[in-house]
């Protein structure tokens, strides 16, 4: 006869109740950071010799900490990139964090790494990318562009190139280029965009031959799907056209922005993607998932395996398969199998819910942006093309942004933070969540008159 653990029972259904409700709170609480000072008062030590017992650190979690944590899934979080997740994909997130499945290897997780690459596949048929594309979930779009640039480096190599190598890329594009580059220990050139913001096949000409007149080998081109400051899709035909002529790895950076592909009505802003070489999207930005997910793919995984496999006695028998093993296609060998939560919630919804989702968060800024050039008081700063709205309150400085954010957050009904282009203030709102609504945007604009 198997004894019943009624600690474990109870401790089972107090954090599963906790889930629950939050999960049922509509909205969600929108809540704010504390100073760490205050925090530690009403927190005290939480870790000692003995514990303080889980129903304690759920308690304390609940009502301090919980309540210091901004939800980025508030239909109001306006800042930054928000996250919006469905109900299906939290859910499976539990279930994924239950299941001890272990995400790197086929030998180990076949199931679920045959999940996550029909996820996969379905990105890169969108893409246009030809049958064999694939690759892995890794943690977020920076581990994703450091593992795609690797593995261009690792082409560049094997093509009998030399460097010192240059990665050539937009001053629009998302800042962990730069990072990576630091890591990778390479040059990043800077092109220069378009007035609207666009990195186009000029400026990609220009870069690369600034490269060259400094005796550094460029290897890879990188076209942003969506940047994050403005939500602008560059060139990315002309920018494939120029990486092809110049023997270029061309790498589509679509953290954010890629998942507009699925919008049938704005496919077009996508033309040229489908001759890349690798592509990022991140499911906890625009798709509807969890924290936290970046589908990373390539046209051609083979050279991404050779840039990351790793070698050891103790996995040759992972090797010796000859499957798909997601942890040889990024800088990482442990993993966790984050692209279960999105093939769920695809599989429960179905792709036309998402893709009409994607639509209305277009719509929706357009319909804001309107609003916005109708205001004298306001100035938009370029015409939205995805879901990022920029503008101004015309004779605010920073400090003033800075109050009349502080305030929107004081009053529980938004989060937007200010922000900045070429030295002037601003502010913007990132449109991903489907509850968002025109009417409460309307309300943010109110408070700024």
């Amino acid at each position: 006869m198997h004894r019943i653990n009624t600690q474990a029972l109870a401790l089972r259904k107090a954090v599963l109740d906790y889930s629950v409700t939050r999960m049922d709170y509509d909205p969600v609480p929108l809540d704010r950071p504390e100073p760490s000072d205050k925090l530690a008062k009403l927190a005290g030590q939480t870790l000692t010799d003995a514990g303080i017992g889980w129903d304690k650190a759920l308690d304390l979690f609940r009502d301090v900490l919980a309540p210091a944590t901004i939800s980025a899934d508030h239909p109001n979080f306006l800042s930054f990139i928000p996250a919006a997740p469905t109900q299906a994909a939290s859910l499976f997130d539990l279930v994924v964090s239950a299941s001890s499945i272990y995400g790197g290897s086929w030998k180990e997780g076949a199931g679920a790494i045959f999940a996550e690459n029909q996820v996969l596949e379905f990105l890169a048929r969108e893409c246009g990318l030809p049958d064999g594309a694939g690759g892995v979930f890794v943690q977020g779009g920076t581990l994703g562009n450091l593992s795609a640039l690797v593995s261009a480096r690792q082409w560049a190599k094997a093509q009998g190139r030399l460097g010192p190598w240059a990665i050539i890329c937009s001053a629009e594009a998302h800042s962990s280029l730069a990072a990576t580059a630091r890591v990778m220990d390479v040059e990043i050139i800077i092109a220069e965009p378009v007035a609207g913001g666009k990195f186009t096949a000029a400026a990609a000409d220009r870069a690369i031959a600034k490269a060259r007149d400094a005796g550094l080998t460029p290897f890879a081109l990188v076209g942003t799907a969506g940047t994050t400051n403005f939500g602008i899709v560059d060139r990315l035909d002309e920018l494939a056209a120029t990486a092809k002529k110049d023997g270029l790895w061309f790498h589509v950076d679509g953290a954010y922005g890629l998942a507009g592909v699925l919008s049938t009505e704005h496919k077009g802003l996508y033309r040229g993607i489908e001759q890349c070489d690798s592509f990022i999207v991140d499911p906890h930005k625009w798709l509807f998932a969890p924290f936290d997910a970046c589908a990373l793919v390539y046209r051609n995984p083979e050279y991404a395996k050779q840039a990351h496999t790793q070698q050891a006695d103790y996995l040759d028998s992972v090797h010796a398969t000859g499957e798909w093993n997601p942890s040889d296609y990024a800088f990482n060998l442990t993993r966790r199998a984050r692209g279960l939560p999105l093939w769920f919630s695809l599989a429960t919804y179905g792709v036309g819910i998402y893709r009409q989702a994607v639509s209305r968060s277009i719509y929706l800024a357009r319909q804001i942006a309107d609003v916005i050039e109708e205001r004298n008081y306001l100035e938009l700063l370029r015409p939205p093309e995805l879901s990022v709205v920029v503008f101004e309150r015309k004779g605010w400085d920073a400090a003033q942004y800075e109050q009349w954010s502080e305030a929107l957050l004081d009053s529980q009904f938004a989060f937007v933070v200010p922000s900045s282009h070429q030295g002037r203030p601003n502010t913007r709102f990132a449109i991903v969540n489907p509850r968002t609504e025109f009417s409460d945007l309307v309300k943010i604009l109110d408070s700024m008159a």
